[in-house]
Formats: structure tokens, sequence, C-alpha cells
């Protein structure tokens, strides 16, 4: 409760202290991430949920539960780590910045909310909230001529999709053995037939798939991404698309298992078209918050064709992935961000030469593109290793498409690298404005956690992996043929 409580009421007084906003704001998040650290201190890796918080709400079948597990805490890791990092990032936005780092711990708020709920109608409350911040975020600070059309775009696909899981949810609570009840342990008792399992699914998979997300629901995604501001599209790609992918983990496989034999398959087809989509998309880019957000693309279909793949390997994997990806995508907008502060310019083919100019900056942006590209010993390298195992696995011929992620990422994230930092120095570019420490210090987190868990992946496979056996074994009695 206290996760919720703490960045939520940051939000409310950064949104009203003018010049002190974004210290509070500051101060709230890491409040936020010192209280997790001090539950993790106490967590047991065994499955389980634990710090539960159960209260009756509004009626007898609806209760404000929370609780962690393994699964749980790796995505409050990861929220709780980035959103300091986002809202230092954000320091040297004057325009309205008070606002804008109270909506970004605001989401926070509901980022946690929905990473720890055990009801599915908290569960799509905090989601629905979640949407709120990053749509003010998107339209008041977002770039471009097109930025109302885009927003609004992302708004309808994402509120069409919420609308689809609260029909799923209110359907499953109907069929509840306790009367109507949202309760998790309710939900995933219920025993569905196979054209109700497939209607429910449907209503779920849309808004899992539409937040992650997968093709054909991607549309959206590139130019949100593009248009949106830094801390917009950071929220975004680093942690927002995560709540599709940890849906699919915690709802959307124990809620309909008995229809996960026709869904997979879809799912498996479509991450891997997105791997290589987005992929081969990127390649053509000249904008580079463009060819990072088609990268995102890529990045999550692999996630989710491991997820699809219904192995122990494939959801280890997935939780290393997650992680990583969103300390990596985060790193390089905010890359992106500083080479555009300093030449209010993006575009490859008017860049060149920066590296001799900013030195340091260059090796930050050095570390974050080869994590990006899965170099051993970076973070981006055991949970795409990971992955690429358990898709190989369950089928060779998407195994070996899914491994050209390999080479194609190696290709578009070398020439961001390249075309920005190396060769004839770019239009304008004769100079470069030293690190801001804010810069200094979000570069430097995100660099610090691209290593150590480049070194140490296992800690993250210790976190979660418990409580994805458990999964696992959950599914395997439903379905009778898990692997």
């Amino acid at each position: 409760m206290e996760l919720i409580l703490i960045p939520l009421l940051a939000g409310l007084l950064a949104a009203w202290s003018g010049k002190y906003a974004k210290w509070i704001a500051l101060a709230g998040s890491i409040s936020s991430l010192a209280f997790l650290i001090f539950l993790f201190r106490g967590f047991n890796p065994d499955g389980g949920f634990q710090f539960a918080f159960n209260k009756p709400w509004f009626f007898t079948g609806m209760h404000f539960h929370t609780a962690i597990d393994g699964i749980g805490m790796v995505l409050l890791l990861l929220t709780n780590v980035l959103s300091p990092v986002i809202v230092l990032a954000s320091f040297g936005k004057e325009k309205n910045g008070a606002l804008l780092v109270a909506l970004i711990v605001g989401m926070q708020a509901a980022l946690n909310g929905v990473f720890m709920s055990m009801d599915g109608l908290m569960f799509y409350i905090f989601w629905e909230l979640a949407l709120i911040p990053i749509y003010f975020i998107t339209a008041l600070w977002g770039e471009g001529n097109n930025i109302f059309r885009t927003t609004l775009r992302f708004f309808i696909y994402t509120f069409i999709g919420s609308l689809a899981m609260l029909a799923s949810l209110i359907y499953l609570a109907s069929k509840s053995p306790n009367g109507m009840n949202f309760d998790y342990q309710s939900l995933i008792s219920v025993k569905l037939s196979l054209k109700e399992a497939l209607w429910v699914g449907s209503g779920l998979l849309l808004a899992f798939a539409v937040k992650i997300p997968l093709m054909p629901f991607h549309s959206w995604q590139p130019d949100t991404y593009t248009e949106a501001p830094a801390a917009g599209s950071m929220l975004l790609s680093g942690i927002m698309l995560k709540m599709g992918l940890y849906g699919l983990i915690r709802w959307f496989f124990p809620l309909v298992p008995e229809a996960l034999h026709i869904f997979n398959p879809i799912i498996l087809y479509s991450g891997v078209a997105g791997v290589l989509y987005g992929a081969f998309i990127a390649i053509r880019q000249n904008d580079m918050k463009r060819v990072v957000a088609f990268s995102s693309l890529s990045h999550v279909g692999l996630i989710a064709a491991g997820l699809a793949t219904m192995s122990a390997t494939g959801l280890k994997g997935s939780m290393v992935q997650l992680f990583s990806h969103g300390v990596n995508v985060i790193g390089l907008f905010i890359a992106v961000d500083i080479i555009q502060s300093r030449f209010a310019n993006r575009q490859l083919d008017k860049l060149g030469g920066i590296a001799k100019f900013a030195p340091v900056f260059s090796v930050f942006f050095l570390i974050l593109v080869l994590a990006s590209t899965a170099v051993p010993f970076s973070n981006g390298f055991p949970g795409e290793l990971l992955l690429l195992k358990a898709i190989f696995t369950k089928n060779i011929m998407l195994g070996v498409l899914s491994g050209l992620t390999i080479i194609l990422c190696a290709v578009y994230m070398l020439r961001l690298y390249q075309f920005s930092m190396f060769g004839q120095t770019g239009e304008n570019i004769s100079s470069f404005e030293k690190l801001k420490w804010h810069e200094i210090a979000a570069l430097g987190i995100l660099v610090a956690l691209v290593l150590f868990f480049g070194l140490h992946p296992q800690t993250l496979i210790d976190i979660c992996g418990p409580s994805v056996e458990k999964t696992i074994e959950l599914l395997s009695n439903t379905m009778g043929e898990v692997k």
C-alpha cells in the first residue's frame, strides 16, 4: 500500500510546489524505492505472495487487495529504480516542469498498483490510472504538428483494449463459485468452456497486445514514441509496455488456460513477426527516436514470443529481458534527448563527429548501444540467450528467424552510433555542452545496472524463478501438457 501512497502524495505535493517540485518528486520517487528495498530485505523468493494488504471496498466481491511475489517484485524493482532516473532526466525541462515531474511520480504510483493488484477490478483501475499521466505528458509536451492526432490514436487504442479486458473480467467474476467476486484466486478457479475461454481470452489479449504492442496492434507505437517528449518515451517504452507483458504472465495465461493451445501460437508468430518487422524498419530510419522506437518493437516481440513457448526457460528469459530492456531503452532515449537538446536535431544525416567533443558521453552511449545488441557481459545478453533457446526448442524455424535479431540489431544500433558519434562533423556541430550533473547521474545509474546485471543475471532469476515455476505448475495442472 505504501508503494502506491508515497509517490502519489509526492506527485500531488510536487504539482503545487513551484521551484521545489523537481526535488520533491525526486525525493518521493527515491522514498518509494527505499521502501521497496526495505520490503525486499524481508522478501522470501519461494514463489508465494507476500506483504498482503486486503480490505473490502465498496461491495463484498471487490477488495483493495495487493501482494507481491517474485514476478511482481522484478517489475516493481524496474519501476522504482527507473522512475527516479526519469525524474532526474527531466530536471532540465523548464516548461511546466512542476507538472511534468508530478505526472511522472503519479504514474509511478499507478504502475506500482498494477504490479501488486490481486483483485481483477483493482488491476483494471490501476491499469486505467496509468494511462492518465502518460496521456497528459504526451499531449502537453509532445513534439510535431500531429501530436494531437497521435495522442488521440494512442488513447483510443488503449481505451478500447481496456474496455475489452474489463468485459472479460466482469464475465469471469460472474462465473466465480463465490458469487460476483474479482479476487485473483477466485478468478483463476473459474472453469470455462473452450468457447467461453476464447471470448474471455480475446478481451484480455486485446488489452495486453495493444499495450506491448504486438503486431498488428502496433501502429500507434512508433509515432507516439517519436512525438512524445523524452520523459513520455521513457515511461512508455521502459515501464508501461511491461504492463502488457506482465498481464500475459499474471492474468492471461492463468485465467484462460483452456484456450492457450489456440492463443499461444498466435502470440508466438506475432512476436517473431514483430522481431523482424521492427528490426528491418529500424535499419531504414533517419530519426534517432524512430530507430529506438522500432528497436523496442523488435525487442518486445522477442519477449512475447518467449512467453508464448510456455516453458520455464522462456518465462525466466522474459523476466530477465523485461528488466534489461527497460534499462537499455530508457538509456537510449536519454542519450537521444541529450543530443537533441545540444543541437536541436536528431536526424542521423545531419549529425556526426560528436565523440571528439564529448568523450564521456560517447562512452556512456556506447555501453548502452552494446547492451541493446546483447553483447556478452552486458545485461541484454542473458535474457536474449534464454529467449532464443526457448523459441528454438519450441520451433526450429521460428528460432532461426528470431535469431536474426542478433545480426539485425547490431546493424541498426551500430549504424545509430556510428552516424551520430563518428565520421565527418555534422551541420552546426562545433562543440558539445558539458554533461550536467543530473544527466551524468541518470546515465551513470543505467550503465551501472547494465554492467551489474550483465555479470550477475542470476540475481533476477533467483527472485522470479520460484514464481515462474509455480505459474508453470498451475498451468500444467489445467492444460496437462505444459513443458
